[in-house]
């Protein structure tokens, strides 16, 4: 169900006047945008305290549901297809508890899980196209397993070996961004800068529930609708912005926040992989089909910590952790698997050795990464150089070469020979 502002139904670039202008045009488009007056009706109902319509394709108990507007997006899926999606889940969370594993040993410094918010990466990381470009915060492991990026690239950062780890422009995947929502104005930048280069792609920006209360976030909406940018909004609303619950940030549902910016948001089952492909679909073709940016917000919920510096039981209860075991997003593709009879015990079988294996590649290459060179913290950081980086890799080395077991040439950064 979207719930658009009048002004966001037609093309801005086809449209100059008001709202009732829009809103006569609005009755004669075809769905998914024929609901939105409905939407906007329950979007009133939501803010007075009812509860807003999630758009929901497969069930918590793994029974498909129709859904009028977002089935066609889903509609040419193979049971082939839906394996793939199986698979990366599957994957994609047994890469991540390598990961918390390996950073409870001493191996990594730091590592933010994605456990139950599989679904919501892996349905709008397989809506992408290839010439698409991801903007993610730190947390999107999933996407990058569908961008084709190497899962155990994504370590370099965490284990202090890298401060990145791979090329952005091969798989149209940006850098991980720690910095709460910077990379909302980057994406929208980026696409404004797609929209004037007549590229027929569009941009997702990634952002968790913690930051819409950011002002960076509200300027990337403010910029996107006024320059009709080609970017899609993916909020993971996981409940919980490390100890802060959702609540206490905002007093409506936060895919409405869109009507305000005059684009459309929509709130989606962010623990059902069909509904989050289907509505990441829609939101990309209309971007670039030139109608502009839109807001999904993936409800869900992070089933562990916010890092593995946190400790959830601080704040939240058990209860609240059990309710939400019962709509996880694996086991609900699993039962409809097999319900229809598109997979087989020994499609599970090699499934999860599959994963053992990816297991044991990641310890291996983490427990080999290479130490960087002490001086190459100096290295990228101006493209032509600076003064003050050369001076302060001049003191850095200076007391690097004070080490008896280390000595450097304090004037060229380099080991004495």
């Amino acid at each position: 169900m979207t719930v658009e502002s009048t002004a966001a139904r037609t093309p801005r670039r086809a449209s100059s006047g008001g709202g009732k202008r829009a809103s006569a045009s609005a009755k004669k488009t075809a769905s998914p945008d024929k609901g939105a007056a409905k939407g906007a009706a329950q979007g009133k109902d939501a803010a007075q305290g009812g509860e807003p319509e999630l758009v929901q394709l497969l069930t918590p108990e793994g029974e498909r549901v129709e859904n009028s507007e977002y089935d066609r997006y889903v509609a040419d899926l193979t049971p082939e297809d839906l394996r793939v999606l199986y698979r990366d889940m599957v994957l994609t969370r047994r890469f991540d508890a390598e990961a918390v594993t390996l950073q409870r040993q001493g191996e990594l410094g730091l590592w933010p899980s994605l456990l139950g918010q599989e679904a919501a990466q892996v349905g709008s990381g397989r809506a992408t196209r290839a010439d698409d470009y991801v903007f993610p915060t730190y947390r999107e492991h999933g996407v990058a397993w569908c961008k084709g990026v190497d899962p155990t690239l994504l370590l370099g950062m965490f284990r202090g070996v890298n401060n990145g780890g791979w090329d952005p422009n091969t798989n149209g995947f940006q850098l991980y961004t720690i910095v709460i929502g910077s990379q909302t104005l980057h994406a929208t930048g980026y696409a404004m800068g797609v929209a004037k280069d007549g590229a027929d792609s569009a941009v997702v920006a990634y952002f968790g529930d913690g930051a819409t209360s950011q002002g960076d976030v509200a300027e990337a909406f403010t910029f996107s609708a006024v320059y009709n940018a080609p970017v899609v909004f993916f909020c993971q609303n996981n409940q919980w912005a490390i100890s802060e619950p959702t609540e206490k940030q905002s007093r409506v549902p936060l895919y409405q926040r869109a009507q305000g910016f005059g684009f459309p948001g929509v709130r989606v089952d962010g623990n059902d992989v069909l509904a989050c492909l289907a509505v990441t679909k829609w939101a990309l073709e209309r971007a670039r089909g030139g109608e502009g940016p839109a807001l999904i917000e993936a409800f869900t919920y992070r089933m562990g910590a916010h890092t593995t510096s946190d400790d959830p039981t601080r704040y939240r209860r058990d209860e609240e952790r059990e309710a939400w075991e019962a709509k996880d997003p694996i086991l609900r593709l699993r039962t409809y698997l097999e319900a229809q009879g598109h997979a087989d015990e020994g499609f599970f079988a090699e499934l999860e050795a599959e994963s053992e294996t990816l297991g044991k590649r990641v310890r291996d290459v983490v427990r080999t990464m290479p130490d960087p060179e002490p001086m190459s913290i100096f290295e990228n950081i101006y493209a032509d150089g600076h003064a003050l980086v050369d001076e302060e890799r001049a003191q850095f080395a200076a007391y690097q070469a004070s080490f008896a077991d280390a000595p450097v040439n304090a004037a060229t950064g380099g080991e004495v020979k």
